[in-house]
């Protein structure tokens, strides 16, 4: 276990995934998966756009598309997590709250460093 009572590491999980903790977006995988693999798409195509040598602009152009795609899925899993996991810690403790709220600012440091 980790630090965050209740969350199981993946390297500690067993092999078959039957120890894994849920995880808040669980509900909303498939969407995710979904979204996932329509960005994975997108990012072909611009390989594709690069090997036809197409014009700068619009590359770039589906680039900043596909970093918002990316950002929307990064925002809903953290929603979920929010709304799962952090809430789920604040009803079982004040320090389970804390070490959650303070997970996710981390998080939130790393994004805005890009």
């Amino acid at each position: 276990m980790t630090a965050v009572a209740g969350r199981v590491d993946a390297a500690s999980a067993s092999g078959n995934g039957s120890n894994r903790a849920r995880r808040g977006y669980a509900s909303g995988r498939d969407d995710y998966l979904v979204r996932l693999r329509k960005i994975e798409g997108q990012v072909r195509g611009l390989q594709r756009m690069i090997e036809d040598d197409r014009w700068c602009p619009d590359v770039v152009t589906q680039i900043a598309s596909t970093t918002r795609a990316l950002q929307e899925v990064a925002v809903g899993l953290l929603n979920d997590h929010l709304h799962h996991c952090v809430m789920a810690a604040a009803k079982r403790s004040d320090a389970e709250a804390e070490a959650h709220l303070d997970e996710v600012a981390g998080t939130l440091r790393q994004v805005v460093r890009l």
